[in-house]
């Protein structure tokens, strides 16, 4: 058994902090439920650990591993990304990594088909003109939005959540295009080349990992290259999309609307994209179903107590 508490970053609910609570652990919490440690807290707080659970608004690098110690053995991520996690430094120095894959599928296709209806049936617009009071009667061109069936969804990264989303899009009559490394595309859902499918898509999904590579993989270029009309829908990571170069594009409408919930400088919001009301915004909310973010905290409390018990995590990234 290994020596050394576990450092938790966040409370991460009832249930797996009871069973972290009677593993035998030593723990170390960081009090604040809703604001993440501070850079010196986290390094205060891991010193000594053998584990650390941490959650994605968290840096682990080589800095953090070496002030915790050559004692520490796992960092187990509730996050599907571990792009906040310099994997190479930890497996260099025998710690594993681990992160929380399949739990948060279903969620996050869900948010990412609600963006598109909001955006598309001009929802959030049509809530804030009733509430600002304004005499209004019905009319047929009263917020008239776009209809889904018909419509190409381009789904960029096929994986779990691609191709869930695509299930659910196929459900709304859509035709489904795809690009980028993932699953086998199957149930008439057509590979084609990233260029291609932006020039196609009326709506372009984005549900790749990022990567060095993957940073601006929608830029202006790309943007530009995107049929006029057409939406764009992020629940993966903010960098993917150049936020400049997508403000000057739906500023000039030579795209019609975008659905956001991840940020290029999280939890920073780009001030144009706040101007906007072609834009639908929300806070990181992808996996914020409760079963879901339960199901999340559980895996990553089993990945972190089975490498501190000599035993294989369930969903390692490294080793």
């Amino acid at each position: 058994m290994a020596t050394g508490h576990l450092y938790v970053t966040r409370d991460l609910g009832p249930e797996p902090m009871r069973i972290l609570r009677n593993s035998g652990r030593e723990l170390v919490v960081h009090p604040d439920r809703d604001l993440p440690p501070t850079r010196d807290d986290l390094l205060n707080g891991v010193s000594g650990a053998a584990g650390i659970i941490t959650l994605l608004t968290e840096v682990m690098n080589a800095e953090l591993f070496d002030r915790a110690g050559p004692q520490l053995q796992v960092v187990s991520a509730v996050s599907v990304g571990t792009d906040n996690v310099d994997v190479e430094a930890a497996a260099s120095r025998g710690i594993t990594v681990t992160n929380t894959p399949d739990v948060l599928t279903d969620a996050t296709a869900d948010l990412a088909m609600g963006l598109l209806l909001a955006l598309n049936r001009r929802i959030v617009e049509a809530d804030a003109f009733l509430r600002s009071g304004e005499a209004w009667s019905w009319g047929p061109r009263l917020f008239l939005g776009r209809d889904l069936a018909g419509e190409v969804l381009g789904i960029v990264g096929y994986g779990r959540i691609g191709e869930a989303i695509a299930k659910r899009a196929r459900a709304f009559g859509m035709r489904v295009v795809a690009a980028g490394s993932g699953r086998t595309a199957n149930g008439g859902v057509e590979r084609m080349p990233l260029s291609q499918l932006l020039a196609t898509a009326d709506v372009v999904s984005l549900h790749a990992p990022l990567t060095a590579q993957t940073r601006h993989l929608i830029d202006a270029e790309g943007i530009a290259s995107m049929k006029p009309g057409a939406v764009i829908i992020n629940t993966a990571r903010g960098p993917l999309i150049d936020e400049d170069a997508l403000v000057e594009a739906l500023k000039a409408k030579r795209i019609r609307g975008a659905g956001l919930d991840v940020f290029e400088n999280e939890p920073l919001i780009h001030p144009g994209l706040l101007e906007l009301n072609n834009v639908v915004l929300t806070p990181h909310i992808g996996s914020a179903g409760e079963q879901t973010r339960t199901s999340m905290a559980l895996l990553a409390v089993k990945n972190a107590l089975a490498v501190l018990d000599g035993q294989p995590p369930l969903t390692p990234v490294n080793g």
